[in-house]
């Protein structure tokens, strides 16, 4: 038996699929046009969730694969509707009243900078900020802090690691205080282990650092367990502490540059599981700025913990040909299986199909907040 015949019919099943689809998204401009004239949204949830219902028991044993295929349908008509009645305009008019300079090289712009001197933070910091002098915070919050009262222009916190994964006390401060992204920075971490002058590897039993430093060089800590780890607020906190403490048992994770600010010694270098491990810091600030050259966009947004919720936006980027780079999810505080997002992806915000897509979507979803389009220096 030849594949011919069912190929050939296929095809002419699709042609008349695509004539159909054509017809029905000129059935959702004029839809779109009823709307503006009546005031009335674009997204009706409730009428969406009958017709799926409806088609997904007209289809029989195809039903839950129509449901799927017709919500996808009407996320790209919505899109349409959405793009017709140019929506999101609150939005869409702090995207192009944006500053366009981040004040990298000013003197007089104020820091904030998680840790204390010689951290990776500082290092990140000073990469992005050459002439600035940080004030160093701890924790992670305090940092958020110092911007929200107005004691600092910008912060400098890390945000996610190569080997180690998100950081995701950072994720949650993020979701919480939606200050936007100016620009994302990433520094390659290359652990120390610091002790006293005199100090002998083979006497270390505890070891003190950041818990992602702990987690960077987790093959090195189950190779000794006579060693005990020791969580620190940073790794530069830890080697400042061991160089206190005047115990030549104690021994820090940390940077080269923290460990000869703090007169340690270095036992060992470069021994973090993954050869290339890096660290991406990301620079907050309460004012929104997007550089001409930004091409990193990074928002987030509230879902019901209901089947096909993320799908449904997800296919709206993929639509336009966007790629995605990064999503985190957390519980949403106070409200009982609902999620919120944090999501990256490549991409200009001032791009036309792009703000317009930004623009539904801030219409359609709770809690959703445009973080910011940046550029990250590598």
């Amino acid at each position: 038996m030849s594949l011919k015949p069912i190929r050939d019919e296929i095809d002419r099943i699709d042609k008349e699929l695509v004539e159909l689809f054509e017809k029905r998204m000129d059935c959702s401009k004029r839809v779109a046009l009823y709307k503006q004239e009546n005031s009335i949204p674009v997204f009706n949830p409730e009428r969406e969730a009958q017709v799926l219902d409806q088609i997904e028991e007209e289809a029989g044993e195809y039903g839950k694969s129509a449901r799927l295929l017709y919500s996808t349908i009407m996320d790209l008509s919505r899109a349409v509707q959405h793009d017709m009645l140019g929506s999101g305009l609150e939005l869409r008019n702090r995207i192009m009243c944006a500053k366009s300079s981040v004040p990298f090289d000013s003197p007089d712009v104020r820091i904030a900078c998680f840790g204390v001197e010689g951290t990776y933070a500082h290092k990140a910091a000073l990469t992005v900020f050459p002439e600035a002098s940080p004030e160093f915070y701890s924790p992670f919050k305090e940092v958020f802090k110092s911007i929200q009262e107005g004691r600092a222009d910008f912060g400098i916190i890390p945000i996610e690691n190569s080997s180690a994964g998100s950081v995701s006390e950072v994720y949650d401060l993020m979701l919480s205080y939606r200050f936007h992204i100016a620009a994302a920075v990433d520094i390659s971490v290359d652990h120390c282990l610091a002790a006293l002058p005199g100090a002998d590897i083979r006497e270390i039993k505890t070891v003190f650092s950041h818990e992602q430093a702990l987690m960077q060089c987790s093959d090195f800590m189950k190779g000794h367990p006579g060693i005990t780890a020791k969580k620190e607020v940073s790794t530069a906190q830890a080697a400042k502490n061991v160089a206190e403490s005047g115990d030549a048992s104690a021994a820090a994770i940390c940077s080269e540059d923290a460990a000869k600010k703090y007169g340690l010694e270095i036992l060992m270098k470069g021994f973090q599981n993954a050869p290339d491990n890096t660290t991406r810091f990301i620079v907050i600030s309460k004012e929104l700025y997007i550089a001409p050259d930004a091409d990193k966009i990074s928002l987030c947004f509230s879902l019901p913990h209901v089947t096909g919720s993320l799908y449904s936006i997800l296919c709206r980027f993929a639509a336009k040909g966007l790629n995605l780079t990064k999503i985190e999810s957390r519980p949403r505080p106070g409200r009982s299986f609902e999620y919120l997002f944090y999501l990256d992806f490549e991409g200009s915000a001032v791009n036309q199909d792009t703000l317009n897509m930004l623009c539904a979507l801030s219409d359609e979803l709770g809690g959703f907040s445009f973080l910011g389009n940046y550029k990250e220096i590598r």
